[in-house]
C-alpha cells in the first residue's frame, strides 16, 4: 500500500479520519479514482478506524473476511478523498464495521466489512 500513498490518518478523541489526494496514478480513463483504489482505501479505512476505537482489538491484525462497497459518485483527479468509519460490533473472533468516504465533501462510497480478529501485529502491543 505504500505505493498508493501518501495516505494520511488523523485521530483526535473519537474522530478517526483517513484520506489522500487523487493523483494521476490513481485514476481510470475518465480521470476519476479507479474503483480498485477505492476498494483498497476502504479495506484500510475500516480496520484502521477499529484499531483506534476499540482497545480490546488494539493492534491485532484484522484480515478481511468480507468487504462491500457501494460507489455513490466519482472522485475526480485532484480531489481530497477522506473517510470515517465506525465499529458496529466486536465479538470474540470477528469485527463488523462500516464507513463513508467523501470526495471534496461529497459522499462517493459507502463500505461495510467483516474482519477476523487475528494475532498481535509484530512489534506492537495489544491495547
Amino acid at each position: 500500500m505504500q505505493n498508493n500513498g501518501p495516505l494520511y490518518l488523523r485521530h483526535e478523541g473519537e474522530v478517526v479520519q483517513f484520506g489522500f489526494r487523487v493523483e494521476p496514478r490513481h485514476i481510470n480513463p475518465m480521470n476519476n479514482l479507479h474503483g480498485g483504489m477505492m476498494a483498497s482505501f476502504c479495506d484500510m479505512l475500516l480496520p484502521l478506524s477499529v484499531h483506534r476505537k476499540n482497545s480490546d482489538v488494539g493492534r491485532r491484525f484484522l484480515p478481511t473476511i468480507s468487504l462491500q462497497i457501494d460507489y455513490l459518485a466519482p472522485a475526480p483527479l485532484g480531489c481530497w478523498v477522506e473517510g470515517e468509519a465506525e465499529l458496529l460490533r466486536a465479538t470474540r473472533s470477528l469485527v463488523f464495521a462500516q464507513g463513508l468516504v467523501r470526495a471534496d465533501g461529497v459522499p462517493c462510497a459507502r463500505a461495510s466489512g467483516v474482519f477476523k480478529i487475528g494475532p498481535v501485529i509484530p512489534g506492537e502491543v495489544a491495547g
